[in-house]
C-alpha cells in the first residue's frame, strides 16, 4: 500500500529513495528557493531575478522522478548533455531544454543583458572624468585580482580560480560568460553564487562604508568642478564604437560582450528610439526573467552536491568584500591626492554592480551629509568598473588557459 502511493506521488518516492545527503540537499534548496522568492517580494533582493530562481529552485528539487531507465530526473533541462543525438531527444521533452541550450549555455542569454545595460548607461559620466574613473576602476578589482591566487591555494585549477574570481567584479553576465569559457564543469554554481552574492552589494556594502570611512569624511562635499563641458552624442557614439573595435582586437574570445555592451551605448546615442525601449524593456527584462529561471532549475540537488561548492561560497564572499576594501581604499588615494578634497566613499561605486554601488555610495553619503550630492562622481567610476571587468573577463579567458596549460 505504501510503495503504490508513493508510486502515485513520485517527487516524494524519490525523496524518499535518496540516500541521506540528496535528501537533505533538496529540502535545504527548497527551502532557500522559498527564501529567495520572500526576499524578492520584499524587495531586499532583486525580485525580477530573485523570484523566478528561487521558484525555479524550489520547483527543479520538488519535481524529481523516476526515468525509463530507473535513474532520477526532471523534465526541466539537462546541462551536462553533450551527444549529438541525445541532445535532439531532450530538445523534444524537456521544456525548458531549447531556451538553456540555444540561450544560456552559449552565453547569449549574457550578451542580452549586457546589451540591455550598455542602453542604460551615459557615459558622459565616464567621459567627464575618465582618469579619476580608470583610477578607481583599478582599484575596485582587487577581488578579482587577489581572490585567484587564494582560490589555487585550497586546490582550484587556474580556470576554476579565475572564474570565481570573477564575482568580485559584482557583474553576473560577465561571470556566466567566463565560467562558460573556462570552467564548464562548475559554470552552474559558480553563477548561482554570484547572483546569490550581487544582493550583498546592497545589504553589505553599507556597513563596509561605515566600518571604513568614518562620518566626517563620509560627509565630504565635492567641490563644484570646473572645466566640464558636455559630452555630445556624436562624442559618446565615436567613444562606444572605437573602445569595441580596440578591444575586441585585443581580446577577441570576449568580443561578444564588448559588442553587446557598446552597441546598447551606440543604439542609445543614435537616438533609435524604437530600439531602444525594445532592448531596454522586453529584451532586457525578458532574459533577466528566464536567466533567474535557469539559474533556478538547474539548482538540483545531484548537480550542486560537488564538495567544491561550500568553497565557491566562501571564495565569492572573500572576492565581494576585497573588491569593496580596494574601491574604497582607491577613494582613500584621491583623497589624498586631492588634498583631501575627495570623498572617500566614491570608491565603492567602481564595484561594476550597475548602478546599485552607485546608489549605495551616493546613499551613504547622504546620510552623512544630507546637502553632498556624489552621484555623477560615483557613476563615472561605475561605468568605467562595468568596462574594467569586462577587459579583465577577456584577459582572464584570452590568458589563463595559456599560462596554465
Amino acid at each position: 500500500m505504501g510503495n503504490n502511493f508513493l508510486n502515485l506521488f513520485q517527487g516524494i518516492a524519490t525523496l524518499v529513495a535518496s540516500d541521506t545527503t540528496i535528501l537533505v540537499a533538496r529540502i535545504g534548496l527548497i527551502l532557500l528557493g522559498l527564501l529567495l522568492v520572500y526576499l524578492g517580494k520584499k524587495e531586499i533582493l532583486e525580485p525580477l531575478l530573485m523570484i523566478p530562481m528561487g521558484l525555479g529552485m524550489a520547483t527543479i528539487n520538488a519535481g524529481i522522478m523516476f526515468m525509463p531507465g530507473g535513474e532520477q530526473g526532471n523534465l526541466f533541462v539537462d546541462p551536462l548533455i553533450t551527444n549529438p543525438n541525445q541532445l535532439m531527444d531532450v530538445l523534444q521533452i524537456n521544456w525548458l531544454q531549447p531556451i538553456y541550450t540555444f540561450t544560456f549555455s552559449n552565453g547569449l542569454i549574457a550578451c542580452f543583458v549586457f546589451m540591455g545595460i550598455g542602453v542604460l548607461l551615459d557615459v558622459s559620466f565616464l567621459l567627464q572624468r575618465p582618469y579619476v574613473s580608470m583610477f578607481l576602476a583599478l582599484f575596485g578589482e582587487l577581488g578579482t585580482f587577489l581572490t585567484i591566487p587564494i582560490a589555487m591555494a585550497f586546490g582550484f585549477s587556474a580556470n576554476d580560480a579565475a572564474s570565481v574570481a570573477m564575482v568580485g567584479g559584482a557583474d553576473g553576465p560577465m561571470v556566466l560568460f567566463t565560467s562558460l569559457s573556462l570552467s564548464k564543469d562548475l559554470f552552474v554554481p559558480i553563477t548561482v553564487v554570484a547572483y546569490l552574492y550581487l544582493g550583498l552589494t546592497y545589504g553589505g556594502y553599507p556597513y563596509l562604508i561605515k566600518l571604513m570611512v568614518p562620518k566626517r569624511l563620509r560627509a565630504i562635499k565635492m567641490e563644484p568642478e570646473k572645466n566640464i563641458k558636455p559630452v555630445s552624442s556624436n562624442q559618446k557614439l565615436a567613444f562606444a564604437v572605437i573602445i569595441c573595435v580596440i578591444l575586441s582586437l585585443l581580446f577577441p574570445v570576449a568580443s561578444p560582450l564588448f559588442f553587446s555592451l557598446f552597441i546598447g551605448v551606440a543604439v542609445r546615442e543614435s537616438g533609435l528610439t524604437h530600439i531602444i525601449d525594445f532592448i531596454s524593456g522586453p529584451l532586457l527584462y525578458g532574459s533577466t526573467f528566464f536567466l533567474g529561471l535557469l539559474l533556478g532549475i538547474l539548482c538540483e540537488a545531484h548537480l550542486i552536491l560537488n564538495p567544491k561548492i561550500l568553497m565557491l561560497l566562501v571564495l565569492g564572499i572573500i572576492a565581494l568584500l576585497l573588491s569593496g576594501i580596494g574601491g574604497i581604499l582607491g577613494g582613500y588615494a584621491m583623497y589624498f591626492i586631492t588634498g583631501k578634497k575627495f570623498n572617500p566613499v566614491i570608491g565603492i561605486a567602481a564595484v561594476s554592480c550597475v548602478p546599485t554601488t552607485a546608489k549605495v555610495a551616493q546613499k551613504s553619503v547622504k546620510e552623512a551629509n544630507p546637502s553632498s550630492i556624489i552621484l555623477p562622481h560615483a557613476l563615472g567610476a561605475n561605468i568605467c568598473g562595468v568596462i574594467t571587468t569586462a577587459i579583465i573577463a577577456g584577459i582572464y579567458i584570452t590568458l589563463i588557459p595559456i599560462l596554465f596549460k
